[in-house]
């Protein structure tokens, strides 16, 4: 994998978890003021850290993957 793709993936992970984080802060500002939403916001919280969890896994292998080409 060459560097410029390597930048490239990393750029659309970090675009989707901004994408992640402004949901969730939409949802969690629309359940303070609909009172109604709070097992809906749970969920997405919890799928936004299942995400995360994902990432930083896929993340870790990129890094062993760029040590192995390093060697």
């Amino acid at each position: 994998m060459t560097a410029e793709r390597i930048a490239t993936a990393l750029a659309r992970i970090e675009s989707a978890m901004a994408r992640i984080d402004a949901a969730r802060e939409v949802a969690a500002g629309a359940d303070g003021k609909g009172g109604g939403g709070s097992g809906r916001v749970v969920e997405l919280v919890n799928v936004h850290e299942k995400l995360r969890e994902q990432v930083a896994e896929s993340l870790r292998e990129l890094d062993d993957l760029l040590a192995q080409l390093e060697d």
